[in-house]
């Protein structure tokens, strides 16, 4: 009997071990909207959204969660296998632990394929789905990036030689995404081309907190991705139309200088959403949220 004792308490100790805390936090009054922000990755974390935006957000009205997913961020854990589904516990373990019946979900970059994936699959949780720098039709940003570094690079032949590898990489794999974004970074394409004196003290202050000393990235994240799931590369354009058809309001705002995403890309998407529910910010990258807070916030203010 001792024996079998020591057995379930050991177990016990290792399930206790093995499972790991989801990191959130909340702002605001719980009586307001709510509102969950989901962070980019994988590999990504809600740092810079919390750090620079969730505080000013909820001093508008609404009650604004933020998280880091299983593995991610400051929620660390090395038995996450980083699948969509995986990420769909999480998000209803958030809604549990906040005690939400519904909430609108504001998705950034990566983060807008599993807040799709999730609207659709979960719409009576959803009130709206906001796309803020959000991908949506995986391919074609890549496709866009790639085609774009031929363009800037065509007198190089050493960087049209970088291209050239890319472009024959597997489009399904971690390695793929990873030198798209890198030569996405090297033509400025997540960066504001002019910053005004609030994105610097937006920045500064960013760069001076907590958030900023905690902002952690789990570089294992998108190989994890890859091999656990098989939805690595989606193009969601129907998928948001079928959350339309299942009246979830859908709203979406993006940088203008966010050059990740074609005119072509975003004119479908506000085919889809809807002249009056899209919004392009002058001015601004991929980080809307920390390059043009009062504008990224006052969309938000008059669609919900």
């Amino acid at each position: 009997m001792k024996q079998i004792v020591t057995l379930l308490l050991f177990a016990l100790t290792i399930n206790y071990l093995n499972a790991q805390e989801i990191y959130s936090e909340d702002y605001g009054d719980n009586q307001n909207p709510a509102i969950i922000f989901i962070h980019g990755g994988p590999s990504g974390n809600s740092n810079l959204f919390e750090g620079t935006t969730a505080e000013e957000l909820a001093s508008k009205g609404f009650y604004v969660i933020v998280y880091d997913r299983r593995g991610e961020g400051r929620s660390k854990d090395t038995h996450a296998t980083m699948t969509f589904n995986e990420n769909f516990e999480d998000l209803l373990s958030v809604y549990k632990k906040y005690n939400l019946q519904k909430a609108s979900i504001l998705a950034h970059s990566f983060g807008g394929i599993m807040a799709t994936l999730f609207t659709d699959k979960h719409p009576e949780k959803v009130n709206s789905l906001i796309l803020a720098g959000a991908l949506f039709s995986q391919q074609k940003t890549y496709d866009h990036i790639v085609e774009k570094a031929k363009a800037h690079f065509k007198n190089n032949s050493a960087k049209l030689g970088e291209i050239e590898e890319i472009e024959k990489l597997d489009k399904n794999s971690a390695k793929y995404r990873k030198r798209c974004y890198e030569i996405a970074g090297e033509l400025k394409h997540f960066t504001m081309p002019n910053p005004t004196e609030e994105s610097k003290n937006v920045r500064l202050q960013y760069e001076n907190s907590v958030f900023s000393e905690t902002n952690f990235r789990n570089l294992e994240s998108p190989e994890k991705f890859y091999q656990n799931e098989s939805q690595n590369n989606l193009d969601n354009r129907a998928v948001l139309k079928s959350i339309k058809r299942k009246g979830v309001p859908i709203y979406a705002v993006y940088g203008k200088n966010d050059g990740i995403f074609s005119v072509k890309q975003l004119s479908d998407l506000k085919g889809i959403v809807g002249r009056k529910n899209f919004r392009i910010i002058d001015n601004c990258s991929h980080y809307l949220f920390a390059d043009q807070r009062t504008e990224f916030i006052r969309f938000i203010e008059e669609k919900l």
